[in-house]
């Protein structure tokens, strides 16, 4: 019973997460478009203008440049949506990757750890990276030196993922790396954005001139959420395509991929500015870059299909899936983490065994199964298996 309470309040929190998600990366979109769409107007107290069409509606959209003492009303502002998705998302992380801290976030061929270990590096991770970022951005060498300070944040995140990688399993690290980078946009949100907002307009009221460098930190941050979108997307997805996250080589996988994501950002950035200059080589280098990530990873995998090997018998490899998978993929699974056989794989028998042969041929390249390598599959009987599936497969 308690299983499926966990697993419903799981499915009502991932809703609201994804929910406001979107509605935090529409709104985030939306305003960049506006940005870089924006005409000049005649007038003055319009810092830029432009028309709109949509259902069947027309707009006319305009920044304004506020008068000191004047502030019109209702001033819509736009912060829940960021808030609700780092609260949803942590209670996810805490639910899903916390209480079950052995098998999705522990993997002892990488680092043996205790829950309650992994946990501490966890959070410690999520807080110290936001101040190390934080404060960097904070400091007058960022405003001196912006483009090296950008590098710099690149190189921090570099290493942040071969350091994650090195500590947790290959799904723990990709999800963790996602959300201490929800974990900035959000806090860039509270800490930065907001404030600087809340000053500029406390400012408008008493009539007194506006802090330009309030509006200078806050615009850095927003530019900063906007590239980072993307490839926080992807990390929260990553757990589903283990022939990312298992790969030898994952914390480049993850860099790459990165990558990619930027690069569409920066494009979609780029081709809505006002101009003619369409950087369509920003997606062609972006799809580059994944295939070279994609055939990174899957190197192992595709070199081993084409070794030839000895032909391996089902006789040899059924006492490795009796051992180290039964439990959790059978009809009446033992395993008590996992009441139902996960995702409906049965591997009792001989004849469902070669049904999952190419999916068994992912799951363990990638080491992401056994799940957190609970059932403690060794090298030489995950070598193996992948010998046989190879064999089995049409």
């Amino acid at each position: 019973m308690e299983t499926i309470l966990v697993e419903w309040a799981s499915l009502a929190i991932r809703w609201i997460h994804i929910i406001t998600a979107f509605a935090w990366i529409g709104a985030s979109f939306y305003f960049n478009w506006l940005l870089n769409h924006l005409l000049q107007a005649d007038d003055q107290k319009i810092a830029g203008q432009l028309w709109a069409l949509h259902a069947g509606g027309f707009f006319n959209i305009e920044k304004r440049n506020i008068e000191p003492g004047q502030l019109p009303a209702p001033l819509h502002w736009f912060k829940w949506e960021s808030y609700w998705t780092w609260i949803s998302g942590f209670t996810l992380l805490v639910i899903t990757y916390y209480l079950g801290a052995d098998a999705y976030l522990i993997d002892a061929s990488v680092l043996a750890l205790q829950p309650w270990q992994a946990i501490l590096i966890s959070l410690s991770f999520l807080a110290g990276s936001w101040l190390v970022y934080h404060y960097l951005w904070k400091s007058e060498f960022a405003r001196r030196k912006t483009n090296l300070a950008m590098l710099i944040t690149a190189g921090f995140i570099v290493l942040l993922a071969i350091a994650l990688t090195h500590i947790f399993s290959g799904r723990g690290a990709f999800l963790q790396m996602g959300a201490i980078l929800a974990t900035w946009m959000t806090a860039n949100v509270f800490f930065v954005i907001m404030p600087g907002q809340r000053k500029l307009v406390k400012a408008t009221v008493e009539g007194l001139p506006q802090d330009k460098r309030l509006s200078e930190e806050a615009g850095w941050r927003s530019l900063h959420n906007n590239y980072l979108t993307l490839p926080v997307m992807f990390c929260m997805i990553s757990n589903h395509y283990p022939a990312s996250f298992g790969s030898h080589w994952n914390w480049l996988v993850l860099i790459g991929l990165f990558g990619v994501g930027v690069l569409v950002r920066h494009y979609f950035n780029a081709r809505t500015k006002v101009g003619n200059w369409k950087p369509v080589w920003l997606l062609v280098l972006a799809f580059v870059i994944f295939a070279a990530t994609a055939l990174l990873a899957s190197y192992p995998q595709l070199k081993l299909s084409l070794e030839q090997a000895s032909a391996i018998s089902y006789s040899q490899v059924q006492p490795i899936f009796a051992q180290r998978c039964v439990a959790c993929h059978a009809a009446k699974t033992t395993h008590p983490a996992f009441p139902v056989a996960q995702k409906g794989v049965l591997l009792e028998t001989e004849e469902q065994i070669r049904k999952q042969a190419a999916l068994i041929t992912v799951q363990v390249s990638s080491k992401a199964m056994p799940l957190g390598n609970l059932t403690q599959m060794t090298e030489e009987e995950r070598a193996l298996v992948l010998k046989w599936a190879q064999q089995v497969q049409p």
